[in-house]
Order: C-alpha cells, then sequence, then structure tokens
C-alpha cells in the first residue's frame, strides 16, 4: 500500500476511536515495501538489546528510539548511525513517538512503574507493541493491558523468552502425556547474586541527590510518585524500590513463573498464596532497598503447588556475591524443578533432563536436540504475529504475561502485609505444608550459612491471601488490605485509564 493510502487509513480509523476495533487485525497497512518501521522506547541495557537484535530481523526497520535520558538516547542514535549508516529520530517523551504515525509498532524497556500505560497508550495509537516483563507494577493495570490489545485488535507480547523455547515446550508436553506419572509440585528459582558489592544494592545517601541533567525526572517517574533521589544511581537499582520496582521475584520471577504455569497446564490465578521472607545481609554496606532478597512463595494450585524460591546472598558467608546455592545438586540456580510421581526434570535456560527417581537420566531435552538455547526467535516471533495478524501465532500474549506477573504481585502483597515472626512462629504458620516446610528448612541453612542472626533480622511471615480468580481481586480475610495493592495510585497526567 502506498504512504498515502496507510495515512489515510490511520486518519480515519483513529477519528472514529473505537471503530479502529472495529476494522479487524486485518485491515493494518504496513510501510513501504512491507517494511514493519519500529519505534524502541527505554534504551538502556535491555533496550540496548532491542535495537540489535529487531533491526536484524529482516523487514523490520528500526526508525526512532526514546528515552527520558536525553544523553543516553542520544548516544545509542549515534552508534546505531555509525554502525548502520542510519539516521534514527530520538525522542524523549514517547508520547511524541507514539504519534509519529510512520511507526507501524514499537518494543518497550523502560522500568516495571511504566509497562502498563506505554502499553495501553501503544494500543491507542494503533502500534503493536512487544513490552518487557514484569507485564505489570500491578494486578489491576496487566488487565487493562488485555483489554487495551483486545479492544484496539493490536499485537501485544511480553518478553518472556522462554516462551519460544522449544526444549521447554518439548518437556512439558512429554511431562503432561505422563512420562512421569502426575505432576507433585514445580518449583521456580531465583538464586541471583545481589550481595554486598553487586547491582542488588541500593546505596542510600544522607540527603536528596541531584537526578542527573540529561534525565527528564518527571517523565521518567511518569505514574509513579515523584519523590526525591535518596540513593546514588538512578538507574537499574529501581528494581529493589517498591514505588518503581517489584524486588527480584517481580524480575526474574515472571520468566521462572510462566515456566512452572506452563507446566502445570497454564492455569490462571491460584485460589490461595502467603510468602515469607526478609531483605537480609545488605545493612553493614548502607543498603536502602525495600525488596525482599530473600523470599519463598507458595501458590495453592490444585492438584500441584507452585513454590518460588528467591536468594540474594551466597551460598556462604566469605564467598564471591554471586557464587550462589544450587538446587538438590542439579545445577538449577534460575530455573525451574518439575517434581513427578515417577521422576524430576530440572530445567534451566537452555532445557535440561529428565530423570527417574533414581537419579538416573531418561530423556534430554536440551537446546542441542531442540535447536538451539531456550528462548531464541522470540523476538521473531512478535514481528510474525505483527505480519499475520494472528494472536494465536504469538508464544506469549498479554494474558499470559499479566496472569505471570500476578503470581509475583500476590507474594508480594503477603509480603507487605506481613509480621516479623520468629522462626517458631513461621513453623508453626507452615504447618503440614511439606513442599514450603522444606523450602523454609533450606532457607534456614542457607542464612545461617551467610551468618544471619535473625534475633536482629526477624523474617517477615506474610499472611495467606484468598483470591477470587475471576475477579482478580481478594476476598476474605485481609482481603481490605490486600486489595489496596491491586492498584496504584497514579501521578497526573501518567494514568492508566479505567476504560482503556
Amino acid at each position: 500500500m502506498s504512504k498515502l493510502t496507510r495515512r489515510d487509513f490511520i486518519r480515519s480509523s483513529m477519528a472514529v476511536g473505537a471503530g479502529l476495533a472495529m476494522a479487524g487485525p486485518a485491515s493494518r497497512a504496513l510501510g513501504a515495501n512491507d517494511d514493519i518501521r519500529l519505534g524502541i522506547i527505554g534504551v538502556g541495557g535491555q533496550g540496548g538489546d532491542h535495537m540489535r537484535i529487531f533491526s536484524k530481523i529482516p523487514g523490520v526497520r528500526l526508525v526512532a528510539i526514546c528515552d527520558a535520558d536525553s544523553n543516553q538516547v542520544e548516544k545509542r542514535a549515534a552508534e546505531f548511525e555509525k554502525e548502520n549508516g542510519v539516521k534514527l529520530r530520538t525522542y524523549t517523551d514517547m508520547r511524541e513517538l507514539l504519534d509519529n504515525k510512520e511507526i507501524d509498532a514499537v518494543t518497550s524497556a523502560t522500568p516495571n512503574h511504566w509497562h502498563a500505560l506505554t502499553t495501553v497508550w501503544a494500543c491507542q495509537a494503533g502500534k503493536d507493541i512487544y513490552i518487557e516483563k514484569p507485564a505489570c507494577h500491578e494486578i489491576w493495570e496487566g488487565r487493562k493491558m488485555v483489554e487495551a490489545s483486545r479492544k484496539y485488535n493490536r499485537i501485544v507480547q511480553i518478553g518472556t523468552q522462554k516462551r519460544s523455547s522449544e526444549p521447554h515446550k518439548a518437556a512439558f508436553e512429554w511431562i503432561r502425556e505422563g512420562n512421569l506419572g502426575q505432576i507433585k509440585w514445580v518449583r521456580g528459582f531465583c538464586y541471583k547474586g545481589r550481595g554486598p558489592g553487586s547491582t542488588g544494592i541500593v546505596h542510600g545517601t544522607n540527603g536528596p541527590t541531584p537526578v542527573p541533567a540529561s534525565v527528564d525526572y518527571n517523565l521518567w517517574c511518569g505514574p509513579a510518585d515523584m519523590v526525591p533521589l535518596h540513593r546514588d544511581q538512578l538507574d537499574y537499582v529501581w528494581h529493589w524500590v517498591w514505588n518503581t520496582g517489584n524486588g527480584d521475584i517481580g524480575n526474574q520471577g515472571p520468566h521462572e513463573m510462566d515456566l512452572a504455569r506452563w507446566a502445570l497446564g497454564n492455569p490462571g490465578l491460584p485460589t490461595r498464596c502467603f510468602s515469607i521472607g526478609g531483605r537480609f545481609g545488605v545493612g553493614e554496606v548502607g543498603d536502602v532497598g525495600e525488596t525482599a532478597n530473600t523470599q519463598i512463595a507458595f501458590f495453592d494450585y490444585k492438584p500441584a503447588p507452585l513454590i518460588f524460591e528467591v536468594r540474594g546472598l551466597p551460598r556462604q558467608k566469605g564467598v564471591k556475591w554471586d557464587d550462589m546455592d544450587n538446587y538438590r545438586r542439579t545445577g538449577v540456580t534460575i530455573g525451574d524443578f518439575v517434581q513427578c510421581e515417577g521422576g524430576y526434570v530440572p530445567l534451566g535456560d537452555g532445557g535440561g533432563w529428565a530423570f527417574d527417581n533414581d537419579g538416573k537420566k531418561v530423556k534430554p531435552f536440551t537446546g542441542k536436540e531442540y535447536g538451539g538455547i531456550g528462548g531464541q526467535g522470540h523476538h521473531e516471533n512478535f514481528i510474525k504475529a505483527v505480519r499475520s495478524r494472528k494472536r494465536e501465532d504469538q508464544n506469549a500474549d498479554i494474558e499470559v504475561g499479566h496472569l505471570s506477573a500476578s503470581l509475583c504481585h500476590m507474594a508480594n502483597t503477603s509480603y507487605r502485609l506481613g509480621k516479623k515472626a520468629t522462626v517458631d512462629e513461621v513453623k508453626a504458620a507452615i504447618g503440614d505444608n511439606a513442599e514450603m516446610m522444606d523450602s523454609f528448612n533450606r532457607m534456614l541453612e542457607h542464612l545461617a550459612a551467610n551468618e544471619v542472626d535473625l534475633t536482629k533480622e526477624p523474617i517477615t511471615l506474610g499472611p495467606v491471601l484468598t483470591m477470587d480468580p475471576a475477579k482478580e481481586r481478594y476476598v476474605g480475610e485481609n482481603s481490605d488490605l490486600a486489595n489496596l495493592f491491586i492498584k496504584r495510585n497514579y501521578r497526573e497526567p501518567f494514568v492508566v485509564p479505567e476504560q482503556v
């Protein structure tokens, strides 16, 4: 289609508002030579990877980038022009990029608090979007992202790359065929070095810290509270502050809990959840982070529960900060472990093996046998769906991402409503929950190896929360307080609308 025809289509469809949804996905036009003209929002570490990966996909033409840090966006643009001979349009305000009718689709690697509004705005602007995990910062806004995708008939792909992993797909299909009997439980792990010396530390300052002059702090904060910076670093450590991040359970957790849900057959939200943990062993280095660096969450799926474990400290005090534990000597530090009646399957980035209960290898599910490391091709899968206009072509539709991210938020809500407790009080609360008790006893051993004194740094014991999966709201005991965490208070004008 000619550029004039495309402009006429976009102008007329935007004029009728909701009429865009009636037009249907098949009505979308592409740019010259059927290129998909792409804009990238947020070009820090992950966004830089987006620039590199998407620009090399045949038929994709990167035309614009955006970042609230003008130095960052100009640096990336200059590097891209030098390497590729292409001059990019640059923006600091994503609304201006989204207003550009010459852009067909966008990707986004902003901090978590921007994910929902970026997605809703992109859908309203008639653009497909690849959004990084977690899908959302709270449960409510994740549902709004799904609604926007459906209303405007947009392809919205979540950046849980392992959904495009052939080894994982093959393993879960084989397990569900009953080759090892019924699943007894699934565990996910994020044993990732966040101790002293790592990016897991938020170094506090005595007073407000000036924001870098190149950063538009109003745009950087967006929907979040625009509060003075009381840390020595703006970027990345926002993960460990509730206003903008969700901790490692909301950072690595969306990947591994998404795989765990996949192993269980992609169930919706569980009816019950609770979490325990704390931010241990980092006070001596002036850490002012808020999220847990050691955490266990239990999700009461039937017939097999999901348990997730976070460890940010090394395997013992005195070793390098990234010398981490691994589960049952299987080598899994970041990944999943599916326990069945007749054996088990540990899975890392590249897949894994099925074992019988005697530890004998039964069947491989590795990158070599299944065409590469798990997750390759996820970005190409998004582009395929953009071209086909078929949601079923997606490996990770936004609703998949929303449900998996919601598990992280449920766990964090229980944790944030928790109270300091002794070891005996935690064990009494766990009761006869054998799998949670196993996780807790191993957590105690881990903290002891790191010389954490639980009388000085007590454990936070979260309450059991009951969820109505259909309404995506908490019910019963503690629900009044828990539902306060379903939706944040937005800062004008950066508001995710009730009616998208």
